[in-house]
């Protein structure tokens, strides 16, 4: 196969997003951050302060809940009702404008992130083509350039934008129920805390796991391509069978895993009713606080399970970054089974 280079000069005419190159020309950099860094720290900058725009704007309807449900618990008017009301309904609208331009611009981020990827590879490729010094197997490239890099790309875009939105509204939304009520905020706490200590062990567990998978699978493929199937029916058999107990495993402790986060999530939801309930039957909180609790609750699950998803893609993806610049570096030499093992590094 005939590998030519990408050609990066902006089309006569063209507009800026037709450039298929807006990370430079340097070549890949070693590390996953380095590809971050260079493509697009400014757009990164942006994404940041929408992400702290859309965690701060998040707080608002918990309040609103709270007060709409007091003025309709403790005989307010109507028109405070209302007003509160469409207070909240502009609220969500202008929460959803917010989020709807984030996930627009980390698109066009991971976009960007693809496409440049594309480009660097194939000029790599290029280069290592030579009959001198070629060491990609045929077919590779493709493979590289099509699919490879998309994973990669698509997590540039959410690389420091997710860990802040998430984290902020965790921060935030805490902080605020702290201030509404101190002690059924330490009770919500006592109860979440278990997950700071299962979830990482859990998930090391995971990775581990995964890890010995794509050593298995690079294993197997190489089997594949260098005996004749009739003779190592036996030999492949038994790792195939290694593959499934592995990704068995995964699945039992993934979902044990988001079984305790949910169990954990309604004992708080249980523990505020209980506390709360108690509070209000004496006269010492107002029902609107409960139920801004409640939510609050949900708010801090949500993205907790989402920061955990992330820090696993984080892993994933460091590992599918490293077999390609392994691949890619002058001494290195990739085949059949380097692309099985980047075709199969997923959750």
């Amino acid at each position: 196969m005939t590998i030519t280079k990408l050609d990066t000069d902006i089309p006569q005419g063209g507009s800026p997003d037709s450039r298929p190159d807006d990370c430079g020309k340097r070549p890949l950099p070693p590390t996953l951050s380095g590809t971050i860094w260079r493509c697009g720290v400014s757009e990164q900058v942006w994404l940041v302060i929408l992400s702290a725009g859309v965690f701060l704007v998040n707080l608002a309807p918990l309040e609103l809940q709270r007060r709409i449900v007091n003025q309709a618990t403790q005989g307010g008017n109507l028109e405070a009702i209302f007003r509160l009301a469409a207070i909240y309904a502009g609220t969500a609208i202008a929460l959803g404008l917010l989020k709807l331009g984030m996930n627009v611009y980390r698109g066009r981020v991971s976009e960007n992130a693809v496409r440049w990827l594309r480009s660097a590879i194939l000029d790599r490729v290029g280069h290592l083509a030579l009959p001198k010094n070629r060491h990609i197997a045929p077919g590779v490239e493709v493979s590289l350039v099509l699919s490879e890099v998309e994973p990669i790309g698509n997590f540039v875009g959410v690389s420091l934008s997710e860990p802040i939105l998430k984290g902020g509204i965790l921060v935030s939304t805490f902080a605020y129920l702290a201030y509404l009520e101190p002690l059924m905020a330490l009770v919500a706490l006592l109860v979440l805390s278990p997950q700071f200590v299962f979830v990482p062990l859990m998930q090391s567990a995971i990775n581990r796991r995964v890890g010995k998978r794509i050593a298995t699978l690079r294993a197997l493929s190489s089997d594949i391509i260098a005996e004749p199937l009739s003779g190592a029916t036996k030999a492949l058999g038994a790792e195939i069978a290694t593959v499934f107990q592995i990704n068995m495993g995964i699945f039992k402790l993934k979902y044990s895993m988001n079984f305790l986060m949910n169990l954990m999530h309604h004992v708080g939801v249980a523990a505020i009713l209980a506390v709360g309930g108690y509070y209000a039957v004496i006269g010492a909180i107002e029902v609107g606080t409960i139920v801004a609790f409640i939510s609050g609750l949900a708010q801090i699950n949500n993205p907790w399970g989402d920061l955990v998803h992330w820090y696993r893609e984080l892993k994933v993806t460091q590992t599918k970054y490293g077999l390609i610049t392994k691949a890619l570096s002058p001494d290195g030499w990739i085949e059949a089974s380097d692309v099985a093992a980047l075709s199969h590094t997923r959750r």
